[in-house]
């Protein structure tokens, strides 16, 4: 979730992901995939005024901290189209009998618990609502401040409908399992197998809430060859809630969560499978690149599924609390040499027109959710 510079470590994971990233496709690189051709009519809808949409930002930390929202506005200034808004669900507990008079700012600083901080919903809806509507119509809120192993979960995200209608969009960035993250949460851990993210899901479809999920498609060290751990899980809660449109974060990779043995035909078989007709990608993350850009035959591997499914991915930085511009654009420009590698058409779905499409519906949806619910009160 935070944005690093590429150290000794993350050398060395490129390393290892130059023998094994997505290895059962590595045959396809050597064929050219051209995109399927867009019309005209289409091409022509999506907004080449930017150079992107963000469908991946958090614009607080762990510590509930960052810029203010007109300062980002800044950032993104015409760069940036449209960016997903939200702020991170769990907060950081600073205990002085673990850190003493260290106050961590990053999960991986202390040993100290990780606890839910719904306030996060109400500090992104003010924020929002303090812009004008030009600059809101900038923006898509999402709800985040839910403990996803609640069943009374629902209620946390309809009271945020509620009090703030005309703000959110979907829900998310979420986490289910995440390496170093899941253990540390107070109260136990989330799970695909857990019946209240069934309810979160389903309330979602019916409000028409976008949904951005973070799931680690294996556990850490994994043995090489063995069965990711939760892509079953995943596949089956995924098509369990075919009205609910669910994006898959980083396509279930992360710093050391590497990609899985054959991840791009994983990734394929999920694309063609019709009862997943819902689920989507974001390629979001300094520690995602890493593996996209790890090799010459990596990024064609990527590009190359991109380019086949241009309609299914869509791109996002993952950036924390940015400081500046420079700290904001270098993910960015770190995908480059993968982005390079795409054909127009599908650099401009991924950058732009699926952000533009699946949070355009979301909107509308959510609208509507709200007024007919506002008319039932």
């Amino acid at each position: 979730m935070h944005t690093y510079s590429l150290g000794n470590d993350s050398r060395f994971v490129i390393r290892k992901a130059r023998r094994r990233l997505w290895p059962s496709a590595v045959a396809l690189a050597c064929a050219a995939f051209a995109a399927p051709t867009l019309g005209a009519q289409q091409l022509a809808s999506i907004d080449t005024t930017y150079e992107f949409n963000d469908s991946h930002f958090h614009l607080t930390n762990y510590i509930q901290r960052g810029p203010d929202l007109r300062s980002f506005l800044a950032i993104m200034g015409r760069r940036v189209g449209h960016s997903a808004l939200f702020g991170i669900p769990l907060q950081q507990k600073w205990s002085a009998r673990v850190d003493g008079n260290n106050g961590p700012t990053y999960y991986l600083y202390t040993d100290a618990p990780l606890y839910y901080y719904s306030f996060t919903d109400a500090q992104i809806a003010m924020a929002y609502k303090a812009l004008s509507p030009q600059e809101q119509a900038r923006f898509d809120p999402m709800i985040t401040g839910f403990d996803p192993s609640d069943l009374y979960a629902p209620d946390h995200i309809r009271r945020v409908l509620e009090i703030f209608p005309g703000v959110f969009t979907g829900i998310g960035e979420f986490t289910i399992h995440k390496e170093f993250v899941s253990a540390k949460v107070a109260g136990g851990v989330a799970s695909l197998l857990d019946p209240a993210l069934d309810s979160v899901l389903s309330f979602a479809g019916d409000a028409g809430l976008l949904v951005l999920m973070h799931n680690d498609i294996d556990v850490p060290f994994a043995k090489p060859g063995s069965p990711p751990a939760y892509l079953q899980q995943m596949r089956e809660l995924v098509a369990r809630h075919p009205n609910t449109t669910i994006i898959w974060a980083h396509t279930g990779v992360g710093r050391v969560v590497r990609p899985v043995h054959g991840h791009v035909a994983i990734l394929e078989s999920l694309i063609n499978d019709p009862k997943l007709s819902n689920l989507y990608f974001d390629l979001s993350w300094d520690e995602v690149a890493k593996y996209l850009v790890a090799s010459d035959t990596a990024i064609a591997v990527a590009a190359g599924l991109v380019n086949r499914y241009p309609d299914r991915f869509l791109f996002g930085t993952d950036v924390v609390a940015p400081a500046d511009p420079q700290q904001y654009y270098r993910v960015y420009d770190i995908y480059r040499p993968f982005l390079e590698r795409l054909t127009p058409a599908a650099r401009a779905q991924l950058l732009r027109g699926n952000y533009e499409r699946l949070f355009g519906a979301a909107r509308k949806r959510v609208r509507a959710w709200e007024a007919a619910h506002d008319r039932q009160r």
